[in-house]
């Protein structure tokens, strides 16, 4: 077939296309549409992104090839690559679907939580401040004596596979004991600690490193680890560095530096007892939430 021809052939076959398209199909078109957006937004500023628009380059051809362009050999050898292109997006995406799959878990933990089920239990605001204080105060004090630390406060993602990295302590939280967990030669000193509720859960953990490129270059071991496992869960990591002393504070993947002792702890309590998520946390706080809606309309 010559070019001309195959141009025709494919706008004949838009047109019968058109020609029979209904509601479905559009639902079909916003599905997808969605699933893109959702992916784009997941690998956006990422290294899978450049990835992405290679592989999206490589389809751009293959569909120039096989439908307007009569390349027989080349054609066939897209066709082979292009025949396993999910176990080929599996392969090359793994660490962003894992985090997609995660994503999905926290959101269908926090759907079970809104009815009332499937909840941790809860530790009290009151326990959660007095738990803060110490972990600051211990910071506070490891800063002033450049003592490193490296603290990881979890949150909805569990962190099992990294707690079996390292010594179950199941201690309770107080400035002495982080201080001794992080004291110069120490057993467990080299390590992460996890707090895990209101128990000093785990010590001497490792970490995954982040892959981020663009970290500086004065960020060392303890603070490119505290990066990785905030980008890969929702747990807050406080890093105390042994060089400068300087307390630091990594959440979803980004890090914010130069905290002491006070405004450690302040930070602390606007990340787990902000009230500024104004979201039902149960059943009948949301029935709650509804007549007090009416009742101000009504006024």
């Amino acid at each position: 077939m010559t070019f001309v021809e195959n141009i025709t052939s494919l706008f004949s076959k838009i047109t019968s296309v058109l020609s029979s398209f209904g509601i479905a199909d559009a639902l079909d078109i916003i599905l997808v549409a969605f699933i893109i957006y959702q992916a784009i937004k997941l690998i956006r500023e990422t290294r899978a992104f450049q990835l992405a628009k290679g592989l999206l380059l490589l389809a751009i051809v293959y569909f120039v090839i096989t439908n307007i362009i009569d390349m027989q050999a080349t054609a066939y050898i897209f066709s082979k690559v292009f025949s396993n292109v999910i176990l080929v997006l599996i392969i090359l995406f793994v660490p962003e679907l894992r985090h997609a799959i995660e994503h999905m878990g926290r959101s269908w933990s926090s759907t079970l939580s809104f009815f009332g089920l499937g909840e941790r239990k809860a530790v009290s605001e009151s326990k959660m401040r007095t738990n803060f204080i110490e972990i600051a105060k211990a910071c506070g004090r490891m800063s002033a004596s450049k003592t490193g630390s490296l603290i990881i406060l979890e949150n909805k993602t569990l962190l099992g596979d990294i707690i079996k990295t390292g010594t179950i302590t199941d201690a309770a939280i107080s400035h002495e004991i982080i201080g001794n967990m992080f004291f110069p030669n120490s057993p467990l000193h080299d390590g992460a600690v996890i707090i895990r509720g209101e128990r000093l859960y785990a010590a001497g953990c490792v970490l995954p490193l982040t892959q981020n490129p663009e970290i500086p270059s004065d960020l060392g071991m303890r603070h490119r680890a505290a990066l990785g496992v905030t980008e890969q869960s929702d747990a807050v990591a406080i890093i105390t560095s042994e060089e400068t002393g300087t307390i630091s504070v990594c959440y979803k993947g980004t890090i914010e530096r130069g905290f002491n002792e006070a405004s450690l702890r302040e930070r602390l309590f606007e990340l787990f007892l902000s009230d500024d998520d104004d979201s039902p946390k149960n059943l009948g706080e949301t029935i709650k939430k509804f007549f007090e809606g009416l009742r101000k309309n009504e006024k």
